[in-house]
C-alpha cells in the first residue's frame, strides 16, 4: 500500500458525518449552540411516543452495539422486563481504555449534549428513572464538558422532574472509574459503579434482569446511545441508507499508526482499509502496510492481503478477526509484530483484574517468554508454549480480557511466524537487553 495524493471522489462519497457533523461548530458542546443544530429535537419526538415504538424503531433500525460486541441494541432492551415494581437502570459505558480506541472521548468532548440527548430517550424507553455515564478516570477533560453538559440539561428542564410536561422523571449521573480497564467489562462495571472492586460477575444472570443493585439494567456503549437521537430524528430507513444489511448505518473509524492524517472518520459500515488510508491521505513515505488491528489491539491481527475486507461485523468476521471498537492500527515493514504482541500483552497482564487463573497466569507467563525470545534467547518450543498458553486462557478466562490477549499472539504467530524464527535463529538482533530476562525464566 503506497502513499495516495488525494482521495478519490467515490472514496470521498463514503464519509458519512453523523455522530460526528457538530464536531468542528465552535463551541458545540454549550447547550445554545447544541439547540441551534436540531439538540433536543429528538427528545421532543420520542417524549410523545409510547417506550415500546421506541424499542421497536431501534430494533428496525438494525442498530448494533458500537463498544465492540455489536449486539442488536433494540434487542437488548427489550429484555427489560416490564411491571416487576423493580427500577431500572440505564448504564454508558464510556470508559474507553483499549490501545488504539479513541472515538468515545472526542464525542463525550466536542458534543455531550448528543450523548444526554440519547440517555433520555434510551431512558424513557426502558422506564429508567435513573442513568449513570461511567467515565474513565483519565479522562478529565471530557468529564468536565459532560458534568457541565448535564447541569445544562437540568437548567434547561431536560433533566428532572416531568420532563418537558411529561410526566417522566430523570436523574443522570456522571461517575469517574479509578482507570483500571476491567471496568470496561459491562459487569465489572457495574461492581466497580456499586463501590466494590471491578471484577466480572459470574453469568447468568444477566444485567438484564439482575444488573445494578440486582435490578433490570441497560448497560450500553457511549457511540451506541448517542446514535439514538439520530435515529429517532431520521427514522429507521434513513439510517438502514448508510452501512450493510446486516450492520447499519454510519461507524466512526479510529485511525492511527504509520498514516499521513491519524484521527476519526466517520463512514457507512463496510468500507475497506484500502479506502480509509486513502481518506487519511495514505501511508506515511517510505512505510509500506503490513499488519493492522480492525478494532483495537484485543481483535486478531490481519495483514496486507486483507486490505479489502469490509469493515462490518460480518466481513471482518469472515476475515477470521472482529470489528470490536473500530480502533484501526497501521503498522508498516518498519515495525515489528513480535514486539507490538509483547507491548500489548505488556498491558493485559498489568490490566488483568487478576480474579481466574487463566488470564492471571496466561499473560504473566506469555510476558516472559515473549522478553525471551525479544533478547535473543528463545527456542522453537517457545512458540508451542504460547500456543499452549493461549489455548488454555481463551474460553476458560472469566471474561473477554483474557480471550482478547490471545488474539494478537495467534494471529501475529499465523501471519507472521518467519518474523519470531528471526529472532530465535538470530537474523534478527535483539530487540530487549538480557537484563529484561530478570525474573523471566
Amino acid at each position: 500500500m503506497t502513499e495516495h495524493s488525494a482521495p478519490r471522489r467515490e472514496t470521498l462519497e463514503k464519509l458519512t458525518p453523523v455522530l460526528t457533523k457538530r464536531w468542528l461548530s465552535p463551541e458545540a458542546w454549550r447547550l445554545d449552540v447544541y439547540q441551534q443544530l436540531d439538540g433536543y429535537a429528538a427528545l421532543r419526538k420520542a417524549i410523545g411516543s409510547h417506550p415500546d415504538d421506541l424499542i421497536q424503531l431501534i430494533k428496525d433500525s438494525g442498530l448494533r452495539g458500537r463498544g465492540g460486541a455489536g449486539f442488536p441494541t433494540g434487542l437488548k432492551w427489550g429484555f427489560i422486563p416490564q411491571g416487576d415494581g423493580k427500577p431500572h437502570y440505564l448504564v454508558v459505558n464510556a470508559d474507553e481504555g483499549e490501545p488504539g480506541t479513541c472515538k468515545d472521548l472526542p464525542l463525550m468532548t466536542h458534543d455531550p449534549h448528543s450523548l444526554i440527548e440519547g440517555v433520555i430517550i434510551a431512558s424513557y424507553a426502558i422506564r429508567a428513572n435513573r442513568a449513570y455515564i461511567y467515565i474513565r478516570g483519565e479522562a478529565v477533560h471530557a468529564a468536565r464538558r459532560l458534568r457541565n453538559a448535564v447541569a445544562e440539561a437540568y437548567a434547561a428542564g431536560y433533566l428532572g422532574t416531568d420532563i418537558l410536561g411529561s410526566g417522566f422523571d430523570l436523574d443522570v449521573v456522571v461517575h469517574s472509574g479509578a482507570g483500571a480497564y476491567i471496568c470496561g467489562e459491562e459487569t465489572a462495571l457495574l461492581d466497580s459503579l456499586e463501590g466494590f472492586r471491578g471484577q466480572p460477575r459470574l453469568r447468568p444472570p444477566f444485567p438484564a434482569t439482575h444488573g445494578l443493585y440486582a435490578c433490570p439494567t441497560v448497560v450500553n456503549n457511549v457511540g451506541t446511545i448517542a446514535s439514538v437521537p439520530y435515529i429517532v430524528l431520521g427514522g429507521a430507513d434513513w439510517w438502514k441508507t448508510m452501512g450493510t444489511e446486516k450492520s447499519s448505518g454510519p461507524m466512526i473509524y479510529s485511525l492511527s499508526g504509520r498514516i499521513a492524517n491519524p484521527g476519526q472518520y466517520e463512514c457507512s459500515m463496510g468500507i475497506t482499509l484500502r479506502e480509509l488510508i486513502e481518506l487519511a491521505g495514505g501511508m506515511l513515505p517510505g512505510h509500506n502496510l503490513k499488519f493492522w488491528t480492525p478494532g483495537g489491539s484485543s481483535t486478531p491481527l490481519l495483514a496486507a492481503e486483507h486490505l479489502d475486507v469490509p469493515l462490518d461485523f460480518e466481513g471482518v468476521a469472515a476475515a477470521g478477526s472482529i470489528l470490536g471498537t473500530t480502533a484501526t492500527q497501521i503498522f508498516s515493514d518498519q515495525d515489528c509484530p513480535v514486539y507490538a504482541t509483547y507491548r500489548w500483552l505488556e498491558f493485559y497482564h498489568h490490566e488483568s483484574c487478576g480474579k481466574c487463573t487463566p488470564c492471571r497466569e496466561g499473560n504473566y507467563w506469555m510476558v516472559r517468554v515473549y522478553r525471551r525470545i525479544l533478547s535473543g534467547q528463545g527456542t522453537q518450543e517457545d512458540l508451542d508454549t504460547l500456543l499452549d498458553t493461549c489455548d488454555n486462557i481463551l474460553g476458560r478466562s472469566f471474561c473477554g480480557l483474557g480471550d482478547g490477549a490471545t488474539s494478537p499472539v495467534t494471529s501475529s504467530l499465523k501471519y507472521f511466524k518467519q518474523d519470531y524464527l528471526d529472532y530465535i535463529e538470530g537474523r534478527t538482533a535483539p530487540r530487549l537487553s538480557e537484563k529484561t530476562l530478570v525474573g523471566a525464566h
